[in-house]
């Protein structure tokens, strides 16, 4: 009993970091449990472990595999679907960080374009600047997609 608790805690944990990064709190759950259990899970272990329903999970395990984060496999002679952790954890949160980062960006910049041309010189200023600093946080945005991951 003391151990599923610690563990629902930990998970817990890893699912607030997993939110600050742009994440739901059920992917930061899967994500937390299939890294600290280190094995591939069941959709029906995973909604235990997480205290989600098998439909969340299942809708969830959609988005993290199109991201690369996990795989669904199923075992011969048995009807249950897994799932197992797939790649790096920390390069795919990177990346799905750095995209949700120009994603807002590129959206914000275009939406900015019609305060542009407002026939308000001080709000037409407050675009020009706003857009301004926009551009050099995509370039720091870009510098920083170069960034390698550490290995350890």
């Amino acid at each position: 009993m003391e151990e599923q608790k610690s563990l629902r805690e930990l998970y817990d944990l890893f699912s607030r970091v997993a939110r600050s990064l742009g994440y739901s709190s059920v992917h930061g759950k899967i994500i937390g449990v299939l890294l600290l259990e280190g094995r591939e899970m069941s959709l029906q272990e995973l909604a235990k472990a997480t205290g989600y329903s098998s439909a969340s999970i299942s809708l969830s395990l959609d988005l993290l595999e199109v991201f690369g984060l996990v795989k669904k496999v199923r075992k011969s002679g048995d009807r249950k679907l897994y799932v197992k952790l797939e790649g790096d954890v920390l390069d795919v949160l990177r990346h799905a960080v750095l995209a949700k980062a120009k994603q807002n960006l590129a959206s914000t910049l275009t939406e900015l374009e019609r305060y542009k041309s407002s026939k308000n010189a001080k709000i037409r200023r407050a675009a020009n600047l706003l857009e301004k600093e926009l551009k050099r946080l995509r370039n720091y945005i870009d510098k920083l997609a170069k960034v390698e991951v550490p290995k350890d």
